[in-house]
């Protein structure tokens, strides 16, 4: 690893700044190995999940991935012109601008739940802002790991993209490297660890973690619209979405309307004849233990369990809970899976502060009717992103960041922002005709006295 980075790095230096048709270049060599390969990329994370179906991998990685290509390739030279400022008062004459350059080297750390998109999402942004980078996927989907490590390899020089594989050790050692900046993507409790070794080389990072995601149905809004919406968004890849709604927050009495609306759209979405086949698999059976003894502890404090009929091919079906406990796992840890605690609350400031004592979620999704309401949502509780009446669709936003706050994050990615992000902001002046700063020389005198009166108001 140590010597990839250094030979990334020399690189780096002898390039200083790629002009835009480079950066294109190496855009359409991603998007040419991603297109070419995405049959055997779906094969891959289906055979890691032991069942993904391949629509799944296209609608939730493969299309929003090229689609992401193409946005930087149509505007990275656009992107990368100097950004001219007013120079200050005293300097007038002169000029000023920001020059948008290369850090160098990026680090990628990737989960496993969308080994795809969450490897090479941020390598677009990556080589739309000029700079190398070294990728560290998931050792939870051994066959695409090793399926993108050869595809990259025959892609890109091995100065330009490497896939660097390993266990937990090798994923911590990667992320102690002198990175120019270090993005990881996973847990908040992993986050930490990631943020103190990047410290050790004062690596710069961006976080994309995740936490407890509300979705807020308010009163008068249709349940069966909020249903359908939350069911898209949490059942999708069976729950293991960072930004998928965590939990439910209903006007009191309405809990078990919400619950079998929900549980219908999941049956509505996944036919018994389909299911097996559309439905996603938990990534391990540990993954799937720890889901179903959270629901356990959940049923024996005395909350209600109600999950979609249907054939499920042996994989966890939707789930439903009523009356989770507050302090239980449902209802402070992250769920990660197909299960949905639903909440009741006796007015929309009760909602607020159920939400706002807990940690500053990744997403947050508030289903209102007029814009008073979601106004009030959005300037009351604080988290990474929003989608008002609906869920997950801000992440496919182009032009929007992605990012967290707080526990859920810090630092965001995405088009132009992920572009800004990865680069070095450099400032720029060149004086004019008359040079104020040189008329300030001492020894000072009437000169200098008329600048402190006339610019120290």
């Amino acid at each position: 690893m140590e010597n990839t980075l250094a030979l990334m790095r020399d690189a780096a230096l002898a390039e200083r700044i790629p002009d835009a048709a480079v950066r294109r270049r190496r855009l359409d060599a991603l998007r040419n190995m991603v297109k070419k390969n995405r049959a055997e990329i779906a094969r891959a994370i289906d055979t890691d999940f032991g069942g993904r179906p391949a629509h799944e991998t296209e609608i939730l990685e493969i299309v929003p991935l090229l689609g992401a290509i193409r946005h930087a390739r149509s505007h990275v030279a656009r992107w990368m012109r100097d950004e001219r400022r007013p120079p200050s008062l005293a300097f007038r004459g002169g000029r000023a601008w920001v020059r948008h350059e290369p850090l160098g080297v990026v680090g990628i750390v990737s989960p496993w739940n969308f080994p795809l998109y969450l490897c090479l999402g941020p390598l677009v942004d990556a080589l739309a802002a000029g700079n190398r980078a070294m990728i560290k996927p998931s050792e939870l989907t051994p066959r695409f790991s090793e399926l993108l490590e050869e595809l990259v390899r025959k892609t890109f020089e091995s100065d330009e993209v490497a896939v660097i594989m390993g266990d937990v050790d090798v994923a911590r050692a990667f992320t102690a490297l002198p990175f120019d900046h270090l993005v990881f993507t996973g847990s908040t409790t992993v986050g930490r660890h990631v943020m103190r070794a990047a410290a050790e080389n004062l690596t710069p990072v961006t976080l994309e973690l995740g936490g407890k995601s509300p979705a807020i149905v308010t009163e008068g809004y249709s349940l069966h619209a909020a249903a359908q919406a939350i069911a898209q968004g949490k059942f999708l890849n069976a729950g293991q979405i960072c930004i998928a709604p965590d939990y439910a927050l209903v006007p009191a009495g309405q809990e078990e309307a919400l619950a079998r609306a929900v549980l219908a759209a999941a049956e509505g979405s996944y036919p018994a004849a389909s299911a097996a086949r559309d439905y996603a698999s938990i990534i391990t059976e540990r993954h799937r233990s720890r889901l179903e003894d959270a629901v356990a502890e959940a049923e024996k404090a005395g909350a209600r369990v109600l999950s979609a009929q249907g054939n499920w091919g042996g994989r966890m079906p939707p789930t439903v809970v009523i009356g989770a406990p507050e302090q239980g796992v449902l209802m402070t840890e992250e769920i990660f899976g197909p299960v949905l605690p639903i909440v009741p609350y006796r007015n929309l400031e009760d909602a607020l502060t159920i939400v706002n004592r807990r940690d500053r979620p990744l997403a947050l999704y508030a289903f209102a009717k007029d814009r008073k309401t979601q106004r009030r949502i959005l300037d009351r509780v604080i988290s990474g992103g929003v989608t008002l009446n609906g869920t997950i669709a801000h992440i496919a936003q182009e032009n929007l960041p992605f990012g967290g706050v707080g526990a859920s994050g810090m630092g965001a990615y995405h088009g132009r922002d992920g572009f800004r992000r990865l680069s070095h902001a450099r400032s720029v002046f060149r004086p004019g005709p008359v040079d104020a700063f040189a008329l300030l020389r001492p020894p000072f005198g009437r000169f200098a006295e008329f600048a402190i009166r006339t610019f120290g108001r």
